[in-house]
């Protein structure tokens, strides 16, 4: 048999690991010191390591925190900014789902994922140049299996993006649902409905179920093949690394440490499926949160902030249809209210009453025609401006989940207000009375949205905080439906004296024989039927003159 080949000594070719050998060389005979030392020094590096990936996370963590802040303040204040319209074609479910869920995916992007991908792409760069530079052509073999699995990555991404999108607007569908559920709950016991409302809810659940379920079987095609990967590198290492050692004894510590790095590469290459979700997940969200905040309000905001908006309101052949439905609400609308003048605008439902207050307050803007107020257009003054400086009492009653005091004075900006301000609107709104019997009097809390309250009490909380401001032109748009006779001629008595020197629009189905107006206008199918003072109508005998008769007549017989 031949001589074998003598063992020859393996460069190491490593400078930090060279130096230190070479630190370790005068104790080298010392086993127990050396140990020691080699212990206290790995323990050390493990220190080094736990604090700078603490450093880490307390940076990136806490930045995408700062991030999730920001954001959800920038879609809130772009919700307040978009108008009445949006809103109407919006649902509430959904647009809280966007500023939760969607927000807390996007920082699960720029928290977790970018942390756990530097710390991927550091860790194999690492492994990947200390293979290379110990052995290319077997870092070469071992790496074969990469763009399979880049493959496998990229398809599975796409599938990840879409089915991301559709969950999220299942979640929507699913929260809208119940918020509307919560919400009207009365009416679902009132209508024993219970069972009904599940079974919607149901059915949103399970299709949310479902698609998610999708999703995770997605998902946990990364994990066995990430495994399959790592397994497949091994075995190639082994078996191109034993080859070679057969033939040079040296390659068996090149094998060893090309086994170690793969080791080390498997929760990396593991984890890349993990943050590839991830990444595509925030992506899906953002792009749903970018619909939003790229959305641009139709009511434009150009005008300036004059201080006082005052003056003659005209309105001018005025047109205006409903974006989202169609319903051409106002047609050639002409009306002149002077300074100081009480008008009473009086139709059926649907005859177009309330959006002349809206078109005032710039809900919207009418397609046709031109509203002034003081010769000044609408448009040339800031919405912020305009609203500030008209009451309005809308017919949909709206109270926040705070206390009363809080309620009345919502329309003021100051944060604390006298309480005497408070109390003179609750007296000329009837409704101080009922107030002080409260357990917690002003102070009580109203509960969501006024459920602790009747009906009645949320129309005159409503009432007392469009009085409590002190504005040019006041707008009370069917605000009185909910109280009974007695209470409403009290509210109406107060209303006389408070109205005294201001212009007011009030906007009913029914007269108010307390009040004189100077001006009242008949709508039906937005147009004006009938105009002129009380007894102008009268003499008409067309439908004030009927109305009025009929109220009569009920009245007597109370």
């Amino acid at each position: 048999m031949p001589n074998a080949k003598p063992a020859t000594t393996h460069a190491i070719n490593d400078p930090l690991v060279e130096w230190f050998i070479a630190v370790l060389d005068p104790i080298k005979g010392n086993f127990i010191k050396l140990v020691t030392i080699c212990s206290v020094t790995i323990l050390l590096l493990a220190l080094a390591r736990g604090l700078l990936m603490f450093l880490m996370r307390q940076t990136i963590i806490v930045m995408s925190r700062h991030i999730e802040y920001d954001q959800k303040n920038e879609v809130f204040a772009h919700y307040q900014l978009l108008d009445t319209n949006f809103y109407k074609t919006h649902s509430t479910g959904d647009m809280m789902n966007r500023i939760t869920e969607d927000v807390s995916r996007v920082r699960s992007y720029t928290g977790p994922a970018i942390m756990y991908l530097i710390n991927l792409l550091s860790l194999i760069a690492f492994c990947v140049i200390n293979m290379v530079r110990k052995d290319p052509l077997l870092t070469l073999y071992v790496l074969a299996p990469l763009p399979i699995l880049a493959a496998t990555i990229y398809i599975v991404n796409q599938i990840i993006y879409k089915k991301s999108e559709k969950i999220q607007s299942l979640l929507s569908d699913l929260t809208t649902n119940a918020q509307e559920s919560y919400s009207g709950i009365r009416v679902i016991k009132s209508f024993v409905q219970e069972k009904a409302m599940f079974g919607f809810f149901e059915k949103n659940s399970v299709d949310y179920k479902n698609n998610a379920i999708g999703l995770a079987k997605v998902e946990s095609i990364y994990f066995p093949s990430m495994a399959l990967m790592i397994g497949l590198s091994t075995l190639i290492t082994i078996l191109i690394g034993g080859v070679q050692a057969l033939h040079d004894t040296t390659k068996v510590g090149v094998i060893v440490e090309f086994v170690i790095y793969i080791n080390m590469l498997q929760f990396p290459v593991s984890a890349i499926g993990w943050v590839a979700s991830m990444i595509q997940r925030a992506s899906a969200s953002q792009k749903r949160l970018n619909e939003f905040l790229q959305t641009e309000p139709s009511i434009a905001d150009k005008g300036k902030a004059i201080e006082h908006v005052k003056g003659d309101i005209v309105f001018k052949d005025v047109d205006f249809i409903y974006p989202h439905t169609g319903i051409h609400a106002i047609k050639k609308f002409s009306l002149t209210i002077k300074t100081g003048e009480k008008v009473l605008i009086l139709g059926k439902t649907g005859s177009g009453k309330s959006t002349i207050a809206q078109l005032l307050l710039r809900f919207y803007d009418a397609q046709k025609g031109d509203i002034t107020i003081g010769k000044v257009p609408l448009q040339s003054y800031s919405i912020k401006n305009l609203r500030e400086q008209i009451s309005y009492v809308p017919q949909d009653v709206f109270l926040f989940s705070d206390t009363v005091a809080n309620n009345i004075s919502f329309g003021l900006e100051a944060a604390n207000h006298p309480q005497e301000i408070i109390s003179k609107a609750a007296r000329q709104a009837s409704v101080e009375n009922e107030i002080m019997q409260f357990a917690e009097g002003y102070e009580t809390m109203v509960g969501e949205r006024g459920v602790t309250l009747s009906g009645g009490q949320k129309q005159r909380l409503s009432i007392a905080r469009g009085l409590i401001k002190q504005p040019e032109i006041v707008v009370f748009d069917d605000c009185l439906s909910a109280v009974d006779t007695a209470t409403e001629n009290t509210i109406i008595s107060n209303l006389y004296q408070y109205l005294e020197d201001k212009t007011a629009i009030i906007i009913t189905h029914r007269i108010f024989t307390l009040l004189h107006f100077d001006n009242i206008v008949v709508l039906e199918d937005g147009k004006i039927t009938e105009q002129g003072t009380h007894n102008e109508l009268m003499m008409k005998n067309g439908y004030y003159a009927e109305l009025y008769k009929m109220q009569t007549v009920q009245a007597h017989t109370e």
